[in-house]
Parts: structure tokens; C-alpha cells; sequence
């Protein structure tokens, strides 16, 4: 899979996720399948996207990315159970997702300053 489409496959599926995540309150029945589809194309473009550099925080931050991927299948499956645990699934997925793009940002910056 290319570049362009991984990140094609994410907005798309990363919009559904926060849709579906947002819609869940109206019960309707066909939420949680489209939920399951944003996290599934969500971790699959996380998944898909190792690091190949030698830098071990940057090894690290993927290993942490590939957590929060595996994170939300599981609060897919919580969501279909109809427990209101998968919103804590989501949340630390989320909270992952933004650490890893906060310090990758700066990574990529004081790497591009030197």
C-alpha cells in the first residue's frame, strides 16, 4: 500500500471513528458497524507503518502507536458487547495517539534544524 492511500485510508476512517463515536448515543443499530470499519482501517494503517530507522525512541513511539492500534478493535468489540468500557479503550487510544504525534513532531523538527 502507498503513502497516498494510507493517508487517504486514515482521514476517511479517522472521520467515521469520531462520526460513529459521537453518533453511538442515538442507538441506532448500524453505529457500532461502522465504528468496527473506521477502527479496523485505522490500525491497519498504523499497523502497516513500520519504522525502519535505527533511533530507539522513535523504535519506541511506534511500538506505543501500534498499542493504541490494537486499542481500538477492542473497544469495537466492547461496543458491540454493549459495555461502556470502550470509551476508556478509545480515550487511552486517543491519549496515545496525540503523545506519539506530539513527540514525532518534535523529532522531525529538531532533526530538520540540524
Amino acid at each position: 500500500m502507498n503513502t497516498q492511500t494510507k493517508e487517504y485510508l486514515f482521514y476517511a476512517s479517522a472521520i467515521l471513528l469520531v462520526l460513529s463515536a459521537a453518533l453511538y448515543i442515538t442507538e441506532w443499530s448500524f453505529i457500532p458497524y461502522i465504528y468496527a470499519f473506521a477502527c479496523a482501517g485505522v490500525a491497519v494503517v498504523y499497523l502497516t507503518s513500520p519504522y525502519k530507522g535505527n533511533d530507539l525512541r522513535l523504535k519506541r513511539l511506534n511500538i506505543q502507536e501500534a498499542i493504541a492500534a490494537i486499542l481500538l478493535p477492542v473497544s469495537s468489540f466492547l461496543m458491540f458487547k454493549g459495555k461502556n468500557e470502550w470509551i476508556m479503550f478509545l480515550a487511552i487510544s486517543a491519549f496515545l495517539q496525540f503523545y506519539v504525534a506530539l513527540i514525532k513532531g518534535k523529532k522531525r523538527k529538531k532533526e530538520n534544524n540540524d
